[in-house]
């Protein structure tokens, strides 16, 4: 079989094309125009089928694990793919380390450093119950994102552009000192010691159904990351459909309730805005997907993110 890849311009990426054997799959295609090419691991390609002209739509990408003959006409021994270079990649778990260790280290400083002698503060800082509970309740939180990251998480997608590590980063990391220097502020006013623990109560058992949760949704996937979409079922699922998302939430809003800083509820607020933008695309997709049609089951009637509002 004789594979041509093209730009979306039509430019030629491999000169005179790729001859493979009938059987070959896409991930030999790929590992195919990484030998020609060296630059192009297969994390950077995005192959897809040539729009078909008087059509409208997205491209169809071809599936990593299917047989190039999947995509080839009835009788014909050649085949056209549209190569795009998705750019420099990185794998997730590594993405992910790097924008959770930041908030992990940043946050201790603001507590055990004299940090806010340089903010103009020389007096001495007196350090009330509250915020020492808001520091290992802070920094278990991203210990456990970490530990998820590394020991939970299935990824469907094993890479990320490397941008995504920047941008990630700055947001996370931002949030985090952000956080970190209103609550150890020396001039912080603690809540009552009724509200600290309903707060931490709250957040403590978000965290717990979190993590919960994060187990179920792996229990979906192989270890390879594959098996595409399918209806998440058990515990908080069983009403929600972004029961992770959820307890995130809810778990920032335990935290927000036991120190009561600005920073805090506008992470919150930020954070709830782009978890509830992910939930309803999900949501979305289960319900298209899952429409009880030709022997499809139809996805039951649930909660999207945050009951009882939406």
């Amino acid at each position: 079989m004789k594979v041509s890849v093209v730009s979306r311009s039509g430019r030629e990426v491999v000169k005179g094309g790729i001859e493979l054997k009938d059987s070959a799959k896409v991930a030999d295609l790929q590992e195919a125009i990484h030998a020609k090419t060296k630059k192009y691991y297969p994390a950077r390609q995005r192959l897809t089928l040539p729009a078909q002209p008087g059509k409208s739509g997205k491209p169809v990408v071809l599936n990593q694990k299917a047989s190039l003959s999947e995509y080839c006409e009835k009788g014909s021994g050649s085949l056209t793919v549209v190569f795009k270079d998705l750019g420099p990649q990185v794998y997730y778990s590594t993405l992910f380390f790097w924008e959770y260790v930041g908030p992990l280290i940043i946050y201790p400083i603001f507590y055990y450093l004299p940090v806010y002698k340089y903010f103009g503060y020389e007096g001495e800082r007196v350090i009330h119950p509250v915020q020492t509970y808001a520091m290992y309740y802070f920094c278990f939180h991203y210990f456990k994102r970490i530990m998820e990251t590394f020991f939970v998480h299935r990824f469907s997608h094993a890479t990320s552009p490397v941008s995504n590590v920047f941008r990630n980063c700055a947001y996370y990391w931002t949030f985090g000192a952000y956080i970190a220097y209103y609550c150890n502020h020396p001039l912080y006013t603690p809540v009552s010691d009724l509200q600290m623990k309903i707060g931490f109560g709250i957040g403590v058992v978000c965290q717990i159904a979190n993590f919960y949760c994060h187990i179920l949704l792996r229990n979906l996937r192989s270890p390879t990351g594959s098996g595409g979409y399918q209806i998440p079922r058990g515990f908080l699922f069983n009403i929600v459909t972004c029961a992770n998302y959820t307890t995130e939430i809810y778990q920032w809003l335990g935290f927000n309730i036991a120190t009561q800083t600005v920073a805090g509820y506008v992470f919150l607020a930020v954070a709830a805005a782009i978890m509830t933008n992910w939930a309803l695309g999900k949501h979305s997709r289960l319900r298209k997907l899952f429409d009880g049609k030709d022997g499809r089951p139809k996805y039951p009637r649930r909660w999207v993110i945050l009951p009882p509002f939406l």
